[in-house]
């Protein structure tokens, strides 16, 4: 199924690796605003599974077989899952 981009040389080539890595940057621009006290608590959490995101994307670009490189997307998205439950967290307690 062609999809008319050339074919990805580096991780930094995938649009998804892309994205996260913008994510990766909103998040610690969001969390630069978090009250004082869950800087070392939610915010550090957030910013942990935010980076995860593009880390194992990348790792899973460098793997071999299409059973790593789906194993380290599937971790990914279970960074990605822990993103959005932190962040429903977030508004609760910064409301507060």
């Amino acid at each position: 199924m062609p999809t008319g981009r050339p074919a990805a040389r580096s991780f930094r080539d995938l649009v998804v690796w892309q994205k996260a890595h913008e994510l990766v940057l909103a998040v610690y621009r969001f969390t630069e605003s978090f009250p004082e006290r869950e800087t070392y608590g939610l915010a550090h959490q957030m910013r942990r599974a935010a980076v995860s995101l593009p880390a194992n994307i990348a790792e899973g670009f460098g793997k071999r077989s299409q059973a790593e490189k789906a194993r380290f997307l599937n971790i990914a998205e279970g960074w990605l899952e822990e993103l959005c439950q932190e962040d429903a967290n977030s508004v609760m307690l910064c409301e507060r």
